[in-house]
């Protein structure tokens, strides 16, 4: 399915009853909607769930230009055509960190707020765009770039405006073998107001591919909690 907003077309799948509790998952950088086909269908069955394409990404506009406040934004805008009113929100990596950026910013429209593996950019690790590769891609690659060069300098409010997420959140770790420190995600739980902190281990970074019956797992007794 697809929908028009200001930056263009966006590309999404639904599952689930429509009159159903919404929840937006949200993918990781590279990736598409299609990284939440294992989960997607048992988190619908008690929920409307979207899987949106991001810009730059799947089957959605590529745009002039790249942000995370930019992709947060159309994130709203996407909710608000699909007049989703409040919705739980679930994001991945880049897009868990869109999923932060809009829970600080939008806190009022969630009704709470899964993160899966990414704590907010902090500018640690080596943000050096790598060559490009040959061949067609399957995300713009001055998304890329714009997005590197945001994680290397980040705006220290990202990580400031934590205490503004006032739902409740489920932070899941992907644990030891994952590529993203664990502890940076304890120190966002420490910061909001009611965080719960989960460590799949041995998920590694892409927890929703990875061991999605563990994430299904942490999610449901999370939300019955």
């Amino acid at each position: 399915m697809k929908v028009s907003l200001e930056a263009g077309e966006f590309h999404y799948v639904g599952y689930g009853d429509e009159g159903a509790p919404p929840m937006v998952l949200v993918h990781g950088m590279g990736w598409s909607s299609s990284t939440w086909e294992q989960v997607a269908p048992t988190l619908a069955k008690t929920r409307r769930v979207i899987a949106l394409d991001l810009r730059g990404h799947g089957e959605s506009v590529w745009t002039p230009t790249y942000s995370f406040e930019e992709m947060r934004d159309d994130l709203l805008e996407f909710a608000d055509r699909l007049e989703l009113g409040k919705f739980l929100l679930c994001g991945h990596s880049m897009g868990a960190s869109v999923s932060w950026l809009f829970a600080e910013r939008y806190v009022d429209r969630l009704t709470g707020l899964v993160i899966v593996d990414a704590a907010p950019p902090d500018g640690d690790g080596d943000w050096t765009v790598p060559p490009k590769p040959e061949g067609e891609l399957i995300a713009d690659w001055e998304m890329l770039i714009a997005l590197y060069g945001q994680q290397a300098k980040p705006d220290p409010a990202w990580w400031a405006d934590l205490p503004k997420i006032t739902v409740p959140t489920l932070i899941v770790g992907g644990g030891s073998t994952s590529k993203v420190p664990q502890e940076s995600l304890a120190a966002a739980a420490k910061l909001l107001p009611d965080a719960t902190l989960v460590t799949v281990e041995g998920a590694g970074h892409h927890v929703q591919t990875a061991k999605p019956d563990e994430l299904l797992a942490a999610i449901e007794q999370w939300a019955k909690d």
